[in-house]
């Protein structure tokens, strides 16, 4: 299936319609973890209904087996939100495979036991022997579904769901016309120079006069409106990193702080072997992927770890990284960890964010397969390397210090808030403190201008903290609570307060100017679009063009259908338009792709071989192919759907949905997948 995926991954739409469907078939047979490295619920989890569908239900067990295989299939290369699988998608696609099963015993379309031995002992059987494993069957079936008979089952289930797609698609059919018209598409390549006509760049050439904005603010009172009171607030301000700065930290408490550290806190980073295996070409993955799993079985124990000298024989026997194959597979530095890691997808290509989860391993441990860019990587972690005090010292000293400031700059605040309450004079409570606080009385008195709740206050930031401690203040001169601020404490003090009001111009003319002025822009933003498309001959001309009009023309070199153009983004209208023009053409009117227009000049075009369509047809006409039979299954499966909603069969109970969002699948050691792969592409 990987392979087939390969080939459709610029029909994006039809490829993730497909796979969806695919996908489905696979959660009936397999729902298991498949080598990347991520765990999946166990079925038997939970039996709360997410849905029916007829006489059936879709359990939270048959949804989270579906959304961790379709993050597996993926690799980890990116998260389900990116390709727009949210949870609500997800159950669509569980309900959708309800309908397929049912249509599939409607039309007869059943598996035989026959077909059912067979699909188990392709999966089963060893592929260098034939040999059926029945030890693996028998632990990956009790361990993942409980029982035989619920596994064969499944697999029945999935074989008759295959069987409808291959008979509803059967009638599909490509006309080589059709084929080659989406080829041309695909592979003409184009250099463009193109312009985005958006209003915040020509707002920045609107120069309004002064009763441009009395006019603009007269029409528009009301959207100024002040709905909360403004407040001027005095505060004294203590800088938590100056308080620090005086305290003296011994060697001593730094190497008390060392030995409290815990265990793991002491360590520089872990010794870790690996294992590469390239992927050649996009249809190798699966082959690839095999070899990968067949290695760690080889090697792990039931408690997942192997030995050094064991992953060293396998590493330069098999790996493909020639710096680190022939000396057992060790990586030449320790991997530490990353602080700045986040929890996302690796970048394509980094293994650096993949060896982070060795981290988190035992002594021992081999991990399953993991992908990124053309690569499986299979890791086992090696010896703690420790972290000395030397090593930690540094460390030590920032993070005691920064405790420790921010005690003693919040034991100063508060005797700040006390004195600034009993005086009422923050200009003297800052010349008493000053020297205390390692700062001078200016750098501690600070004053903002009239804000209210959810402005963005110099200095300070937008804070609802901030805000808390001054709402209270009503009267002048009052005195509030300290609160922890940007960098240290704020002790305030309110100066004036303001009722909500609608302000006079002078008060909110900035914000008036930048709403006149994107108004405005936006008025003149078609007009200016098509002046740039009818006034250009050429690429040139067009730069000069959105020069004078105060925008940016930009070059895109090697630019082909479907994919992002720059700022412009990725639109139909802007594919429709470039592979209309010749070389040296000008859209004669401008496209709107959402908020914006853009105007394009094709200065080159170069048209793909004619004889390369000629060696590739066979292939490409088998993909065109399996993409309509995609779309006709898809239809079918639409319109089956329908008439069961129209029966009000189909039932979604979106609180138990909504309580998934926070829940988080257990983990368990797994294997590859079990995988029905659909028609032809074997």
């Amino acid at each position: 299936m990987l392979k087939f995926f390969s080939r459709l991954e610029k029909t994006r739409n039809i490829v993730i319609i497909f796979f969806a469907i695919i996908v489905v078939l696979g959660m009936l047979v397999a729902g298991v973890y498949n080598g990347s490295g991520v765990a999946v619920a166990n079925p038997f989890k939970s039996r709360e209904v997410l849905a029916r569908v007829g006489g059936d239900e879709v359990t939270v067990a048959d949804f989270s087996v579906l959304k961790k295989k379709i993050e597996n299939q993926f690799g980890g290369s990116f998260s389900l939100a990116q390709i727009g699988m949210t949870n609500d998608r997800i159950l669509d696609q569980a309900i959708n495979s309800r309908v397929s099963l049912q249509e599939a015993h409607r039309l007869g379309l059943n598996a035989s036991d026959e077909e059912v031995r067979s699909e188990i002992a392709r999966q089963f059987s060893d592929p260098a022997t034939g040999v059926f494993d029945v030890k693996l069957y028998k632990d990956y079936v009790v361990r993942t579904y409980g029982s035989v008979a619920l596994f064969e089952q499944s697999v029945r289930d999935a074989l008759a769901s295959q069987k409808l797609r291959a008979f509803v698609s059967a009638g599909a059919q490509v006309s080589e016309a059709e084929v080659r018209d989406t080829y041309l598409r695909e592979n003409t390549e184009f250099e463009l120079t193109y312009v985005p006509v958006v209003a915040d760049e020509l707002a920045k050439r609107i120069n309004p006069s002064d009763e441009d904005l009395r006019q603009y603010f007269d029409a528009h009172k009301t959207d100024y409106r002040f709905h909360e009171p403004q407040k001027k607030v005095r505060y004294l301000f203590i800088n938590q990193e100056k308080a620090g700065q005086k305290l003296q930290i011994s060697d001593e408490e730094l190497r008390k702080e060392y030995d409290s550290l815990k265990p793991e806190n002491k360590m520089a980073g872990v010794r870790v072997q690996q294992i590469v295996l390239k992927v050649a070409r996009p249809e190798l993955d699966q082959e690839v992927l095999t070899k990968a799993t067949a290695l760690v079985a080889r090697m792990r124990k039931e408690d997942l770890t192997a030995t050094e000298e064991e992953f060293a024989e396998q590493a330069r026997g098999n790996s493909e990284d020639p710096a680190t194959a022939q000396g057992g597979g060790w990586l030449p530095n320790p991997v530490k960890r990353n602080p700045n890691r986040k929890p996302a997808a690796p970048t394509p290509g980094n293994s650096a964010e993949l060896l982070q989860n060795t981290l988190d391993w035992k002594d021992g441990q081999v991990g399953d397969p993991l992908k990124t860019g053309n690569a499986y990587y299979i890791f086992r972690r090696g010896p703690v390397v420790p972290k000395t005090f030397e090593d930690a010292r540094q460390e030590l000293l920032v993070s005691l210090r920064n405790r420790r400031s921010y005690t003693v700059a919040a034991q100063l605040a508060q005797k700040a808030q006390d004195r600034l309450k009993e005086t009422r004079d923050p200009q003297r409570v800052a010349q008493e403190l000053a020297a205390e606080a390692n700062m001078s009385p200016a750098e501690m008195l600070r004053e903002t201008g009239f804000i209210k709740p959810g402005d963005d206050v110099p200095e300070v930031g937008t804070s609802p903290q901030f805000e808390d401690a001054i709402k209270p203040l009503e009267e002048a001169g009052q005195v509030g609570e300290r609160v922890g601020v940007k960098n240290g404490f704020a002790i305030p003090q309110l100066v004036e307060r303001r009722d909500p009001r609608i302000p006079e111009l002078d008060e909110v003319r900035v914000r008036v100017a930048e709403d006149f002025k994107r108004t405005r822009a936006t008025e003149q933003l078609e007009q200016v679009a098509r002046e740039l498309a009818s006034g250009a001959g050429g690429a040139d001309a067009l730069k000069a063009a959105a020069e004078r009009a105060g925008l940016k023309a930009e070059d895109e070199e090697a630019f082909k259908l479907g994919r992002p153009l720059g700022a412009a983004g990725a639109d139909p209208s802007i594919d429709s338009a470039v592979y209309a023009l010749k070389a040296g053409e000008v859209t004669k009117a401008p496209v709107k792709v959402g908020d914006r227009w853009v105007v394009l000049a094709v200065k080159s075009r170069k048209d793909p071989d004619p004889a390369e369509f000629d060696k590739q047809r066979a292939t490409l006409t088998e993909t065109a192919l399996s993409e309509r039979r995609n779309q006709v299954f898809e239809d079918f499966l639409v319109e089956a759907r329908r008439r069961l909603e129209e029966k009000g069969e189909v039932q979604i109970y979106n609180e138990t949905l909504a309580q998934l969002e926070e829940a988080e699948p257990a983990a368990l050691p797994g294997r590859a997948p079990i995988q029905l792969p659909p028609p032809g592409t074997e």
